[in-house]
């Protein structure tokens, strides 16, 4: 993936094919959480279609699948023939939307983890992990 249109990002998606979450979900989920970090930002150029899905070793139609969700949620903005970028548009999401939301994420997030033997003190710990260090409880 590239910034603007010359460095490379350090971001990269990465697929757990024995977690039972759906490949395309796994893309929108990492480009969101990669824009929730900031290790996607405006502007910021995704791989095609056919680059990913050959990194990826996946269909092509999984990678459209996912970009267009992505599109259509305004994440992500696609010009002919220069390729897809992170949108500028903010994803606008009313208070308890977000609350829903993050309430789901948890839950399913919490109840996989579970599942795979961890402690939610192990999760916390591994959360706090990845804050950045000005947002981080001594």
């Amino acid at each position: 993936m590239k910034r603007g249109s010359t460095s490379a990002l350090p971001f990269q998606l990465k697929l757990d094919l024995h977690s039972g979450v759906p490949v395309y979900r796994q893309i929108i989920d990492q480009v969101r959480g990669g824009m929730a970090a900031g290790s996607l930002v405006a502007g910021d150029q995704l791989p095609t279609v056919r680059q990913l899905a050959v990194d990826l070793a996946i269909n092509p139609n999984t990678v459209l699948r996912a970009y267009r969700e992505l599109e259509l949620g305004g994440a992500l903005e696609t010009h002919q023939g220069t390729g897809t970028f992170i949108g500028e548009k903010k994803i606008n999401r009313n208070d308890s939307e977000r609350e829903r939301q993050l309430g789901q994420l948890v839950g399913e997030f919490a109840a996989r983890a579970g599942v795979a033997g961890f402690t939610l003190e192990e999760l916390l710990e591994r959360l706090r992990d990845l804050a950045p260090a000005s947002t981080k409880r001594s």
